[in-house]
């Protein structure tokens, strides 16, 4: 059903990722020159002056990526990370949406969100290590996500083994897109989260409604859903339901 028009939906999602590349490299070639001003020529004399000098260059080390932890997501972002395509060029972090209820408790639902740069630990894992630290085995836990694709195959052997080690937590997962669907491994990562009893979903038109609502800095404004949204849901639906039989 879905499957005729995703080769033109993937040619957009190219040219988007291209027009983006672009503006980044603008971007960055206009902050090598502060103001945009040129160089004085004392500093040109400097830099000739330094040609054919050995200066040592040290290696400059870069903190690890750190899972980011909030209330509400940049609407540019959740736009480009939360598009249901097939095609997900530039799409190189997780962002989670998570509500959280512990039945019994004066806590009411917990509402945020966690993104990972899908290096070190993954948001699926993270959350429980960040959300979820005081774990309670008389409470009872109905936890959503709405996550920007579904988890990768190590993710989803570590949410099964949770789900079987404590059997009070309740998990749905609907997910924009499917993370590397066509990957056997994947495949059956989503078939132990789905036999260790979470909830498995694709985000339909609506919840992409009530997420932009629920999680985003929207400044009051409706989100306007790109017009194959429910095609792609669709899409994505039937291989989900593929998988899982």
């Amino acid at each position: 059903m879905a499957d005729k028009s995703h080769s033109l939906t993937r040619k957009k999602e190219r040219t988007e990722a291209v027009e983006e590349n672009k503006g980044a490299k603008q971007v960055k070639n206009e902050g090598t020159n502060t103001g945009g001003e040129a160089p004085a020529d004392g500093a040109d004399g400097a830099v000739d002056g330094a040609q054919g000098a050995d200066f040592p260059v040290e290696p400059m080390e870069l903190p690890p990526f750190e899972i980011i932890v909030g209330d509400r997501i940049d609407p540019l972002a959740f736009k480009f990370q939360f598009k249901n395509v097939e095609y997900s060029s530039g799409r190189n972090k997780t962002f989670l949406c998570y509500l959280m209820d512990r039945g019994g408790t004066a806590d009411g639902l917990l509402r945020g969100y966690l993104e990972d740069e899908h290096a070190g630990p993954h948001a699926e894992e993270a959350f429980f290590g960040q959300c979820l630290p005081q774990y309670d085995p008389a409470a009872k836990y109905t936890i959503t996500w709405y996550v920007s694709s579904s988890p990768c195959s190590a993710c989803a052997a570590k949410i099964s083994e949770v789900l079987k080690a404590k059997k009070n937590v309740k998990l749905s997962v609907f997910a924009a897109r499917l993370f590397e669907w066509e990957d056997e491994e994947i495949q059956a990562g989503l078939k132990a989260l789905h036999a260790a009893g979470c909830k498995l979903r694709i985000m339909k038109p609506l919840d992409f409604s009530y997420t932009w609502d629920t999680f985003v800095e929207n400044e009051d404004q409706p989100l306007n859903l790109w017009e194959d949204c429910k095609e792609n849901y669709e899409f994505y639906q039937d291989k989900l339901a593929d998988i899982l039989l």
